[in-house]
């Protein structure tokens, strides 16, 4: 093996040797943690020692390792060509000629995000989020001075848990704003105010959400990739997901009763127990001390407002309740658009689709709006994961147009709809995985 070879294969390029061209065969070939390569815009890029140093962390990079990742590049990086100085140590080649073949839908699609990027919508409103901010903190003074002035009884209690609970609700909104890099023109103001409202607001850590969110949008609802569908452990979801776990497990959760237990173990929980689980594991393994630090900070502040009003344990049981609350709302948000659409192994498919099988929308309204932090436009916001949520309905009709053009499933529901497709879906694939498992280990014994 010469220099140049080995070089390409332990991740460190030479970049004074002349470019190579590369088949598609050759690239897809490089996927392991030893050696992986991908495509932007027809070039070849060897990230083996990259993706370890990569901001967005190993994992979103290494999902698209093998493919073209032109347009999720674009979609997750504001400023292209400061980023573009980065690539040049990393890049190994260009596609041969022949193989540069751009379809028509990512054309397509490529020209619509110029018309968006034509159109100001990726320009965020100052207006907006320092509303939406005021709001917020406005609310979390209010949760507090409604007993220290009220008292504690039922009404004044009653009436903090609410606002407290929406103080949660939309902090979690709001940092998503942020952690998108949406919501301002400076990149060190989106990441200030994400690890405020993420941490001193919600008691968790950015860095964690980072490392599981951008994997889900990069390769939504996509089994081994997307941690949103890592839920073998107490649900199968989707056509293909109970199937291979009911003929690769003997034992396993009774998920032919899930549509009944999700309302148990699935909204009350995620927030006060497998969140907290997560977060702090995170926290310790990558040694996050900044998070570390947002995280106490959160606690002592909860704790020397809270503590004089109701003492230790009304203040545990308050902290439980808002939690449990704030759980629900995220849950039955966040899954009404995922978890009834199509879930399965990565087949490599262009951005529009990879997004669209994956999402969909709830119809419009104020409160729609409000409550979902505009994510209610789920589709949009998959698509262009950096526009700024007020601008997510003005590039809908757009995309409307643009999936009937390549006959792409767009789906729009009414709210309540997409909350009972979740439970619907629990229970479609829970009886898949029942008859699948009935019939194989019968045959098998």
């Amino acid at each position: 093996m010469g220099k140049g070879a080995q070089g390409e294969a332990n991740g460190s390029v030479d970049v004074s040797r002349p470019l190579k061209e590369f088949t598609w065969d050759e690239v897809r070939e490089k996927t392991t943690k030893e050696c992986r390569w991908l495509v932007i815009d027809g070039e070849v890029y060897n990230i083996t020692s990259w993706a370890r140093r990569h901001p967005g962390g190993t994992k979103v990079i290494g999902h698209y390792a093998g493919q073209d990742a032109t347009d999720a590049f674009k979609a997750f990086h504001n400023d292209l060509n400061f980023v573009k100085k980065y690539m040049k140590a990393i890049h190994i080649g260009t596609l041969k000629e022949t193989q540069k073949e751009v379809k028509p839908i990512e054309e397509d699609f490529r020209q619509l995000r110029q018309t968006a990027e034509k159109m100001g919508l990726f320009k965020p409103s100052v207006l907006f989020f320092t509303l939406s901010m005021l709001h917020i903190l406005f609310l979390d003074w209010a949760a507090w001075a409604v007993m220290y002035y009220f008292g504690t009884g039922w009404v004044p209690y009653l009436l903090s848990l609410i606002f407290i609970t929406t103080v949660e609700g939309q902090s979690s909104w709001l940092q998503h704003d942020f952690g998108h890099l949406s919501a301002s023109k400076y990149t060190w103001l989106d990441h200030g105010l994400h690890y405020f409202f993420m941490g001193f607001m919600k008691g968790a850590s950015p860095a964690w959400w980072n490392h599981m969110h951008y994997q889900h949008h990069a390769k939504p609802n996509v089994m081994d990739k997307d941690p949103d569908v890592r839920l073998d452990a107490l649900f199968v979801v989707g056509e293909h997901m109970p199937v291979e776990v009911a003929k690769n497990r003997k034992k396993s959760m009774p998920y032919n009763w899930q549509n009944y237990y999700f309302f148990l173990l699935g909204p009350p929980l995620l927030f006060p127990v497998y969140f907290q689980i997560m977060l702090f594991k995170f926290i310790y393994s990558r040694k996050a001390y900044l998070d570390l630090l947002m995280v106490i900070i959160f606690f002592i502040k909860f704790f020397y407002l809270f503590v004089p009003l109701l003492g230790v344990g009304g203040s545990l049981i308050y902290y439980f309740s808002f939690r449990c609350l704030e759980s629900h709302w995220f849950t039955w948000v966040a899954q009404s658009n995922h978890i009834p659409m199509e879930i399965n192994h990565d087949e490599g498919l262009p951005w529009l689709q990879l997004q669209l099988q994956a999402t969909c929308n709830v119809s419009k309204s104020v409160f729609n709006d409000w409550f979902t932090g505009h994510l209610n436009f789920q589709i949009e916001h998959h698509l262009f994961p950096t526009m700024p949520r007020h601008n997510l309905y003005k590039i809908a009709p757009l995309v409307k147009s643009l999936c009937e053009k390549h006959n792409v499933s767009y789906v729009v529901k009414p709210l309540s709809t997409a909350f009972a497709d979740i439970v619907r879906s629990l229970k479609h694939s829970g009886e898949l995985w029942y008859s699948t498992y009935q019939a194989f280990h019968a045959s098998s014994s």
